[in-house]
């Protein structure tokens, strides 16, 4: 079998364009994997069409790790973002093709399940008015849903620090958070990389009482002794890897034992293969994983591959039952939620489990998509005036 060609598909809402990559294959199999890019989505294309020659066309897709490493290092230059993400949809696709092809799910080509389900966190579920009252309601309605967690970043537009006034705002957000969840339901904290060590520090302190499940990004990704800093003066776990774009610069974090839980993207780090291997690096240094996950429902399905078969997977995010909820409908055989547990259930279909439909996919063009933390109503996930 041979990869005859590429197909790119932009789905864009105002503030995230997802991009779904098919993989052709001779013998009329198709694989599909998503990422989601801010800002670069020309790029990945771009670069998606350079590679498409220069790589994918002819290669074997059961040569998964061969074709990953032409990908990542047959350019010379230093693969970043783009490249890893590019390498990542390709990647996913190539394991659809080959679990349809043998007939299994992904998982059972990865040693097999470790469990049956996997926890899933809410996410983008307050695009609403900033107030403890809008909060309370709409955390209550993901508790509705049956999910028994959920994530929020309650502190405006702060950056570095965080005056009086605005951290006490932020504190009565998740009590009432708090209230409308209960006591068991997970509470992930969300710092974005906003805060100094210092500010970071006193805020997690303030909102200790309401019993964070971890907190996360404290300070900018950049800078590891930074994030020593927080961790060696907090009482909950550390969160922090979404913006690591490649397994190997996981190293040092692993060696600095900063955090308790690695958030890899799978659509930006290379793919399920290579967070399966992050998890298992993960696994001897005592480390959970919780992959970053705010891309549609075949991003889902990839990293479901991974947490059904890593002893260390904690929990998994999801963004498609609230913000644009409506983009599920360009998958077929989207994961869902089980509204008894709150979880994601191991599903037999080979492949990812899922298709996309080109022609419902037509129905969101891709847009000039903008996502401002630093911008008054962030969390509300609408489009930013153009000047």
């Amino acid at each position: 079998m041979r990869i005859t060609g590429i197909s790119t598909h932009v789905v864009g809402t105002p503030w995230r364009n997802l991009t779904y990559v098919q993989v052709h294959t001779d013998e009329g199999l198709t694989g599909v994997g998503e990422t989601r890019m801010l800002g670069h989505t020309d790029a990945l294309l771009g670069y998606l069409h350079e590679a498409e020659t220069n790589h994918i066309l002819g290669s074997d897709p059961f040569a998964v790790e061969d074709l990953v490493k032409r990908m990542k290092y047959g350019d010379y230059g230093r693969a970043g973002e783009i490249v890893m993400s590019g390498i990542a949809v390709i990647e996913m696709a190539c394991w659809d093709i080959k679990g349809k092809a043998l007939g299994v799910p992904v998982w059972q080509l990865l040693g097999g399940k470790v469990t049956d389900k996997v926890k899933a966190y809410a996410n983008g579920w307050y695009t609403t008015e900033r107030t403890p009252e809008a909060y309370h309601k709409a955390a209550q309605g993901v508790m509705e849903r049956g999910y028994k967690a959920l994530k929020i970043d309650p502190f405006g537009t702060g950056h570095f620090e965080l005056d009086h006034e605005q951290s006490m705002y932020a504190v009565s957000l998740i009590e009432a958070v708090r209230d409308a969840i209960g006591p068991d339901a997970e509470l992930m904290l969300e710092m974005h990389g906003r805060f100094s060590p210092a500010t970071a520090v006193r805020l997690a302190r303030d909102l200790a009482p309401f019993k964070p499940a971890w907190l996360e990004e404290p300070v900018p990704p950049e800078n590891l002794k930074a994030l020593e800093k927080v961790a060696a003066k907090v009482d909950m776990p550390v969160a922090t890897g979404e913006r690591i774009h490649d397994r190997i610069e996981f190293r040092e974090l692993f060696e600095s034992q900063a955090v308790d839980i690695i958030q890899p993207d799978v659509g930006h780090i290379g793919g399920i293969w290579e967070t399966r291997k992050l998890a298992a690096t993960a696994e001897t240094h005592y480390m959970l994983v919780a992959p970053h996950n705010v891309g549609g429902p075949v991003l889902t399905a990839a990293s479901l591959q991974v947490g059904f078969t890593a002893p260390n997977f904690k929990i998994l995010e999801h963004f498609n039952d609230f913000a644009d909820a409506d983009i599920k409908k360009v998958i077929k055989g989207a994961p869902q939620v089980n509204p008894e547990d709150g979880c994601f259930h191991l599903s037999h279909e080979p492949g990812l489990g899922v298709e996309l439909d080109v022609d419902a996919a037509a129905e969101f063009p891709q847009q000039q998509a903008r996502f401002d933390l630093w911008a008054d109503g962030w969390e509300q996930r609408k489009p930013k005036s153009a000047k």
